[in-house]
């Protein structure tokens, strides 16, 4: 007989390390609705204040011992203190009560850890379309596009901010500007003609960058293409340099995760760790066609995985002649794009 469940992925208690010296439960962290549940792994650290807010439930820091050292307004809670061992016996006795009775309920507010990006050009129907979706789901969550496109045209709504290029500038310039204006842990790149599904879920890329930290991009799958790769190398002579051949093929399995996998490079749709992204960068010499230079880039450096069932649609539509020219650009750009990797990374060829 099959072993019975003790529980879902969901339940196993996950101690998160931040970007700051606090760390917090993420997941796995159950709660007796509308009862106070001690928070684990709240303390020890070496801080003097600290602020706290959640979403769907309050916190308590034993006012009867330290009414002097924190402020609550149910949602967010204030603590300082002079006293480090005071403020670490506080964090030790923090409790979080929720006011949503529900068996499924999870205290994440993704708009604070997410930001979505998308470089335009030209494609305002598309665009429009993409970020009505994204408003569907998520309609508080912040967007930022970089646009060069010749004519640009305004871009309405809430939380959307809308940086305009000079025109023709480039894809990789374009990401490289949205990604520098973004402020939270993550962000979720996208293309313009791409549109939200019911099924596309952003919580479950932050699941699991927040379980494995290692992780600095997360590939998911636009429409049925997951579209992972291998970057294998063959290093050549010193004088001709080596070779880089994309592989449509993954490393080994993500741990704890079904369905997903170690590789060098994903598709255009996945969440990327904005410190570790912006290590890397995107050469701004490419402009027009650029996805996999990235990837050759952050080798031996980001960790990357792509999951099967994160799935964002992908519109029909017609390509204009304008668009198609900038979209299939000339031999020369091909060439030139060649001799700019001699020179950067000393290869002689990238085979797609």
């Amino acid at each position: 007989f099959p072993k019975p469940k003790s529980g879902k992925e969901n339940d196993v208690l996950l101690l998160v390390p931040a970007n700051t010296p606090l760390q917090y439960p993420m997941r796995g962290f159950r709660v007796t609705p509308m009862n106070k549940t001690l928070i684990p792994g709240e303390s020890d650290f070496c801080l003097s204040f600290i602020c706290l807010l959640m979403i769907s439930g309050f916190l308590n820091a034993s006012p009867e011992d330290y009414r002097e050292t924190y402020t609550t307004n149910e949602k967010h809670l204030s603590i300082s203190s002079s006293s480090l061992q005071q403020l670490n016996d506080l964090l030790s006795r923090l409790t979080y009560t929720s006011t949503i009775y529900h068996i499924k309920t999870e205290d994440l507010d993704v708009n604070t850890q997410v930001t979505v990006l998308i470089k335009a050009f030209l494609r305002y129907k598309e665009l429009n379309v993409l970020i009505n979706s994204i408003r569907l789901n998520y309609p508080k969550i912040k967007i930022i596009v970089a646009d060069d496109s010749l004519n640009p045209e305004k871009v309405v709504g809430d939380n959307i901010e809308h940086y305009i290029m000079p025109p023709a500038q480039g894809w990789f310039a374009g990401r490289n500007l949205a990604v520098s204006q973004v402020t939270t842990k993550y962000f979720l790149w996208v293309d313009d003609d791409f549109v939200f599904l019911n099924e596309t879920r952003i919580e479950s890329f932050v699941n699991i960058m927040e379980a494995v930290p290692e992780l600095d991009v997360v590939g998911g799958q636009v429409g049925g293409n997951q579209f992972a790769f291998q970057l294998q190398y063959q290093e050549g002579n010193s004088e001709e340099g080596g070779c880089i051949t994309r592989v449509s093929r993954t490393h080994a399995p993500l741990p704890g995760f079904n369905g997903c996998f170690f590789a060098d490079g994903v598709v255009n749709y996945f969440l990327g760790r904005t410190e570790a992204v912006r290590r890397v960068g995107f050469d701004p010499f490419l402009k027009r066609v650029a996805h996999t230079e990235f990837f050759v880039d952050g080798l031996g450096d980001l960790l990357v995985a792509t999951c099967k069932g994160l799935r964002i649609g992908h519109q029909k539509h017609s390509p204009t002649n304008k668009y198609g020219s900038y979209r299939h650009p000339p031999k020369s750009d091909s060439e030139a794009k060649m001799t700019h990797h001699f020179f950067k990374n000393h290869l002689k060829c990238i085979k797609y």
